[in-house]
């Protein structure tokens, strides 16, 4: 005869699932480790060929191209042409579960690069009419090959994964030529369905330590606005502007109001604001007041209630100067990005595996005033947003070319933890139980 003990039995159970559990994150974070090291050759390789080959914002074909052969290599699921020249691969793993996506823009600028790098871009396009250089002066060439690695890397692991991967190559983060970013026009073409994305992740290089991570929770990149003034006064000879209203001089006093906006107007003790004016254009010729200035600029906020303050403050500001000249000040503001929110609660949840990636070196990231398109994504699905550091060590980050430099530089050694964080970024989502 023999006895059985359900008690003990039962706890011996709850140990060996417990153990099993907590040993099964840890054995796929090995493996990610020893297949970023596997792949880290042909990262380099990759970033290097897109630095010197980039291509503007909505005209990656080549990119795209390199992109969608990689990811079919791998098996995947692809589509191409989503959202103008957006690829999107997805990788099913063995067992059912949720979906995350991984996302990587890849569009350079309109910049000449001026980097001694042995393979610097010497691409040329044109550009608003010009004939211009073109630069992966963003770094979105270091963020479509970690995506890339992490693709390949999680392949490799797919019968181990409980869910899905969507990995989102996006154009046009820059801007679109016709107005809006790449992620709106990805978004229109289905990227987030089919299957349902229930959380992104989205990562950028950014001056800091090589190897370091920056993150925020809540608003951490600003709203981003462009807007136009056109100043109506009257054209006439400049050696009598008495008989006409010159819309230079109003507009030079509209360039002067605008700086009371976010010094006197908005409460920045909150969050900052800014109000610049990019540009001002009008007239041909010494002895003759024009009919009109265009001006254009950027207005970048953190908060809805502060967004509007502001819109309200541009166009009561030109138009009542014009209108104390006797010129006419027509306002345009478009409707831009917004902010890039990281959700916190998901935040929270994934700053263990930032952690484990950059160890000490993961920070929080002060707010932003640059804007980022992936805030599309975020305000459809929740989403994070991460900084990695990409100034070599022995370089003081804070004095470094920053991003649209034509001197930026990415040091490669940031690379693998680039890889590392994106892959376990999605794996540990898919591991974690809801909450």
């Amino acid at each position: 005869m023999r006895l059985t003990y359900p008690f003990v039995s039962a706890v011996a159970l709850g140990l060996i699932l417990t153990r099993a559990a907590h040993a099964q994150p840890a054995r796929l974070h090995a493996e990610i480790d020893r297949r970023t090291e596997a792949v880290l050759p042909k990262v380099v390789a990759w970033r290097r060929d897109l630095h010197q080959h980039p291509e503007l914002s909505s005209f990656e074909t080549r990119t795209a191209a390199l992109v969608a052969e990689h990811l079919r290599a791998l098996g995947m699921e692809v589509r191409t042409g989503v959202g103008g020249t957006g690829v999107v691969g997805v990788l099913k793993g063995g067992r059912p579960g949720p979906v995350v996506a991984l996302r990587a823009d890849m569009d350079g600028l309109p910049v000449t690069e001026l980097t001694d790098l042995p393979f610097k871009s010497t691409v040329r396009a044109r550009y608003n009419g010009q004939d211009v250089g073109v630069m992966h002066a963003c770094g979105h060439d270091n963020h479509v090959a970690i995506a890339m690695g992490a693709a390949e890397v999680l392949a490799g692991m797919r019968d181990q994964l409980p869910g899905t991967i969507k990995f989102i190559f996006q154009p046009a983060e820059e801007g679109h030529p016709e107005g809006g970013g790449g992620a709106e026009r990805m978004i229109a073409d289905g990227v987030l369905e089919n299957p349902k994305v229930d959380a992104i992740f989205g990562l950028h290089v950014w001056p800091g330590p090589a190897r370091s991570i920056g993150y925020r929770p809540g608003p951490t990149m600003a709203a981003s606005n462009s807007y136009s003034v056109v100043v109506h006064g009257r054209q006439t000879h400049g050696a009598a502007p008495w008989n006409g209203v010159d819309p230079i001089v109003t507009a030079s006093q509209i360039v002067v109001g605008m700086q009371t906006i976010v010094s006197r107007q908005v409460n920045i003790t909150e969050v900052p604001a800014i109000v610049t004016v990019g540009a001002i254009q009008g007239g041909v010729r010494n002895n003759i007041i024009p009919d009109s200035v265009v001006m254009i600029g950027t207005i970048r906020t953190f908060e809805p209630r502060q967004r509007a303050l502001v819109f309200e403050s541009v166009r009561r500001t030109a138009e009542q100067i014009a209108a104390s000249a006797g010129a006419r000040a027509r306002v345009v503001i478009d409707s831009g990005y917004p902010v890039t929110y990281n959700d916190s609660t998901l935040t929270q949840r994934m700053v263990p595996s930032l952690t484990r990636v950059a160890g000490r070196d993961v920070q929080i990231q002060p707010l932003v005033t640059g804007a980022e398109d992936f805030s599309y994504f975020q305000a459809r699905v929740p989403g994070l947003f991460v900084f990695l550091g990409v100034t070599p060590r022995d370089q003081d980050w804070r004095k470094a070319a920053a991003n649209h430099s034509p001197y930026f530089f990415a040091d490669e050694a940031a690379l693998p933890t680039g890889v590392r964080a994106m892959a376990s970024l999605a794996v540990d989502y898919l591991l974690a139980p809801k909450r």
